[in-house]
């Protein structure tokens, strides 16, 4: 079953051309030259039901806005693209209750207040039904090993146990579809490999679609069969994993 389907998606920015030196600084303040930048360069893919599609590339490449597109942050400049039958940049609820967007280095919790509470929080914004937000917690919780931390302030947690709880937090709802943007960055082998498994679990239990980004190759080695490869917002590569290291691994 097709859940992602994107076709000749387009993101464009306009940046401002810096003029060197002291006469030119002064010249931007009456005339900008303005350069068109292609974030994301007319991509297309697909993602199926149970899937984790790993986005690789450089800093810069495009993987984040990418993402952001599909979760309906950042309305794109062309092309289409459904996420569960809908178009995501029209952010409708019905398509807001099925996905999930967990960013490494930005928080979704509330730092002030103890895990707990914002999962209760979490549970009236998503609507979810007291007995299945209990059973869905208790689950997630034991799983990721993180019960004795559920009533310590979120900012008071070690980065991997924030990590963790910001895992909890997506996943109460149960999403269709997950989007994974740097999970374990900044997080020590231990809390990584915790997190791997996890994901890994939780696919096989679930059955989620899965876009997965990161600069470790741990996370994709482990975790995905199928990846892509960005570079200046295009797609340089769209395959299996295997394939890779058999044509590229000597060099």
């Amino acid at each position: 079953m097709i859940v992602i389907q994107v076709k000749n998606l387009k993101k464009e920015f306009r940046v401002h051309k810096k003029k060197p030196g002291l006469l030119g600084s002064i010249q931007s303040l009456y005339r900008r030259d303005w350069i068109v930048k292609n974030a994301v360069d007319s991509v297309s893919l697909e993602v199926n039901r149970g899937e984790i599609v790993g986005l690789v590339g450089a800093n810069g490449a495009g993987k984040t806005t990418l993402v952001k597109m599909l979760a309906g942050i950042v309305h794109p400049t062309g092309g289409e693209a459904k996420v569960l039958g809908h178009t995501p940049w029209e952010r409708k609820n019905e398509f807001r209750r099925h996905i999930a967007l967990i960013m490494g280095q930005k928080a979704q919790l509330w730092w002030d207040l103890p895990a707990a509470d914002c999962f209760i929080l979490l549970r009236e914004i998503y609507q979810i039904p007291k007995k299945k937000f209990e059973e869905n917690l208790d689950f997630l919780v034991q799983t990721l090993d993180v019960r004795d931390q559920l009533n310590i302030q979120i900012r008071r947690l070690s980065l991997g146990e924030r990590m963790k709880m910001e895992l909890v937090a997506a996943l109460l709802h149960h999403p269709s579809v997950v989007f994974l943007d740097e999970p374990t960055i900044g997080l020590d082998l231990t809390a990584q490999k915790a997190i791997r498994k996890f994901i890994l679990e939780y696919r096989k239990d679930y059955q989620p679609a899965m876009i997965l980004t990161s600069h470790y190759m741990a996370d994709i080695e482990e975790l995905c069969k199928r990846i892509i490869i960005i570079r200046e917002g295009k797609f340089v590569y769209d395959g299996p994993l295997s394939l890779i290291k058999e044509k590229y691994a000597n060099y």
